[in-house]
């Protein structure tokens, strides 16, 4: 199964207004489910890998500065590309 996102805020399920301590609990959490010696399923390496890129990406001060510009670039010039997807992503957590 593919992650339905790469974006680390959603990775990490954190509002990307979130203070660094939000994100270091939302990592704890993450990493404290998905951490291979205590969840037997076979994906559960693969999730705690993308939880930990996230967890560094949005902890750097210039690496999460870096990714919000791209973030906002990217809605502004694919809008409907972006729409697209926020739609897809809230019809699946919906179901």
């Amino acid at each position: 199964m593919t992650p339905a996102t790469s974006d680390p805020y959603d990775i990490l399920g954190v509002p990307s207004s979130a203070s660094p301590e939000d994100i270091r609990r939302a990592f704890r959490r993450k990493a404290s489910f998905y951490h291979p010696d205590r969840n037997p399923d076979p994906d559960a390496a693969r999730h705690f890998r993308d939880a930990q890129q996230a967890h560094d990406l949005l902890m750097n001060a210039d690496t999460r500065r870096a990714h919000d510009e791209k973030r906002q670039k990217h809605l502004l010039d694919n809008p409907v590309d972006a729409a697209r997807n926020l739609f897809a992503r809230y019809l699946e957590d919906i179901e």
